[in-house]
């Protein structure tokens, strides 16, 4: 039996339905985004809470991820499910850990795929809108064969 975080595998929990771009984000400095502008882009959505150990976990291969692929054609949504009072407690987060990916927190209420019972959960959704991986649980997401999995998908 194997304990701890796994490799992220491309095939993950894959769900393959369209994914709702209906809601807004905020970015850590207060600036609404609506989700419709990240259409044609592959998303990697992660959900979590600074007071999540496993999000925590995680955290260091996401960044790891997100530092190898073109920004141009995929776009990372770290999603911070903390209180909006915690807004603080983010920012110390991201701060101390020297973190550079792009985290938000929502601006609405998120669609019905979003509410998740257990974070971290992480969803893929390709440049046509398919959601193609959903990953509950802390993963590994620092490995070749899922950063090749992420790249290939806009070359579709």
């Amino acid at each position: 039996m194997k304990t701890g975080v796994m490799d992220a595998e491309p095939n993950d929990v894959a769900v393959i339905k369209s994914f709702d771009y209906n809601f807004r984000i905020k970015d850590l400095q207060g600036n609404v985004i609506d989700f419709n502008e990240f259409k044609g882009k592959t998303i990697f959505i992660n959900l979590w809470a600074t007071w999540c150990g496993p999000c925590r976990v995680e955290m260091p291969s996401i960044q790891k991820l997100y530092d190898r692929v073109n920004h141009n054609e995929i776009a990372f949504v770290i999603l911070s499910l903390d209180e909006n009072k915690n807004h603080d407690k983010i920012l110390k987060y991201i701060s101390d850990r020297d973190l550079t990916l792009p985290v938000y927190q929502p601006a609405s209420e998120l669609p019905a795929m979003l509410d998740v019972p257990s974070i971290p959960t992480t969803f893929i959704v390709d440049p046509n809108g398919k959601v193609v991986s959903k990953k509950v649980g802390a993963a590994n997401f620092d490995n070749e064969k899922f950063e090749k999995f992420l790249n290939g998908l806009g070359k579709n």
